[in-house]
């Protein structure tokens, strides 16, 4: 469903999202071994992330990625865009270019349905509710 690249980065933005709740800067190689990721690939998506005002980031010896308590209220759906775009959020379900309601592909109309629940859930899904379930330990990011 989502891109491999943007599979890292929600998992990457969870991750800070726990671990500098309380101020701290997270580096690459803690995030890295958090989700279980390359640590360059994780590197270049967070870079881009910070860039693009999802992701704060500081440099020096005691600098990392971290979120302001304002971006604990990202949801999903931000991520995503910044990362693959909007075409989940509008694109065909077999990625045909020419899908429409006038010229639908066989998957069309039950695709819409689907497409209007996974938006649903992206948009409503925030990154600070995600660390509060990670927090009491109802979900996890990696298997220990």
């Amino acid at each position: 469903m989502f891109s491999k690249t943007c599979e890292y980065a929600i998992r990457a933005m969870i991750f800070i999202a726990q671990k500098s709740k309380d101020g701290s800067k997270i580096g690459i190689k803690e995030i890295a071994k958090g989700i279980d990721s390359p640590e360059y690939f994780i590197a270049k998506i967070l870079q881009d992330l910070s860039r693009k005002g999802v992701v704060q980031s500081q440099k020096g010896p005691t600098g990392g990625f971290y979120l302001e308590n304002s971006s604990r209220k990202t949801s999903l759906a931000t991520i995503v865009k910044a990362v693959d775009g909007d075409s989940i959020f509008s694109g065909c379900g077999l990625g045909l270019k020419q899908c429409s309601d006038k010229h639908p592909c066989p998957l069309h109309h039950e695709f819409l349905k689907i497409r209007k629940d996974i938006t649903d859930m992206l948009n409503k899904t925030r990154l600070g509710d995600l660390q509060e379930e990670l927090d009491q330990q109802l979900t996890f990011l990696r298997r220990n």
